[in-house]
């Protein structure tokens, strides 16, 4: 048996590091877990933060009930423009996600400060946005929008569009209308790549290489279905509302609590030219026979449907057929 020669194992080591190196590499590269985002959990994300919006809009909606009508829609562009700054200020702002996306278990992650780094391991990892990206996204989001709606509603008023109009106003109005154009091109194009890659859903979020991302790897979706049960329970209730209400004798119940109605002075000086049952003037005026008294067409009739043994609501006597003032009695 001969030894090696002090040559071979030289040669040995150089023949097998570059494989160590490469194994080595593979390694590395296979510690990061690459991870892909929900399309519809971003996507179920922006609707929620749409329905929110919608939501605080409704309640300040209910501040301006009692001011002069028509005034809340000179200044909707600024209330929406509000609502949303309130959203950004109380989540973005302050490194928060929006509560949309903290439903959906999502955050915005910086795109930019992650792509050079070597030690992710799962790919969710990586700073949040930086205050200018911050800024970027509130002078887009918010004034962008604002701006935007104050221009159109602007030229839309000034009528712009006119054929009569300056050069100089017909140029804007056409100048408008290519940029919404475009814009509306490119958010195009953004949903097909978003619905390849999964990455930015709107062309600001691309813009600003803000990407949204697990908060949580290890958290799954809650799911509650109490809010899904009181809307089943309201439903039945307004189709039992709607299917009894018909059948009811509103008179039947006027009668029954006048006597704990306050004003009695009202009942004893009733006009016996209005309907009894919606105490209106009848605008298709019929009489119920043989007690000739007046009613609406469609307040006598539903009511003769309803129960075919209806009594006239002034002098409680049943009623045989029904004719219009002045004309041939119907059964």
């Amino acid at each position: 048996m001969t030894l090696p020669s002090h040559d071979a194992w030289i040669h040995t080591s150089h023949t097998l590091l570059p494989r160590w190196k490469s194994l080595s590499l593979l390694s590395h590269q296979q510690s990061t877990l690459p991870i892909s985002i929900s399309r519809v959990n971003q996507v179920d994300a922006a609707r929620l933060d749409v329905e929110m919006s919608a939501m605080l809009k409704e309640q300040l909606v209910k501040v301006f009930l009692l001011m002069k009508p028509g005034m809340l829609f000179q200044y909707e562009a600024e209330l929406d423009a509000f609502l949303e700054f309130l959203i950004w200020r109380f989540s973005i702002w302050v490194d928060k996600p929006t509560p949309g996306i903290a439903l959906m278990n999502l955050r915005y992650r910086d795109e930019r400060a992650v792509e050079p780094r070597d030690k992710v391991r799962t790919g969710l990892e990586g700073p949040g946005l930086t205050v200018a990206q911050k800024l970027w996204y509130c002078v887009a989001t918010v004034g962008g929008q604002y701006i935007w709606a104050r221009l159109q509603s602007f030229s839309a008023f000034r009528r712009w569009g006119d054929t009569e109009q300056r050069p100089l106003a017909r140029r804007l109005w056409i100048l408008i209308q290519r940029i919404e154009g475009i814009y509306r091109a490119a958010s195009f194009g953004n949903l097909l790549i978003f619905l390849c890659t999964g990455r930015y859903r709107n062309l600001i979020e691309r813009a600003l290489r803000a990407r949204l991302v697990y908060g949580s790897p290890n958290m799954n979706r809650a799911v509650s279905f109490e809010y899904m049960n009181r809307q089943l329970v309201w439903n039945e209730f307004s189709e039992m509302l709607l299917l009894l209400l018909p059948l009811l004798n509103s008179s039947s119940v006027k009668n029954l609590l006048r006597p704990f109605s306050k004003d009695k002075s009202s009942g004893s000086a009733e006009d016996g030219t209005a309907c009894p049952i919606c105490q209106a003037t009848p605008t298709i005026p019929y009489v119920a026979l043989p007690c000739q008294h007046r009613y609406c067409y469609y307040c006598l009739r539903t009511r003769c449907a309803a129960a075919p043994s209806f009594r006239c609501s002034r002098c409680s006597e049943p009623v045989v057929a029904m004719q219009r003032l002045g004309g041939v009695p119907t059964e």
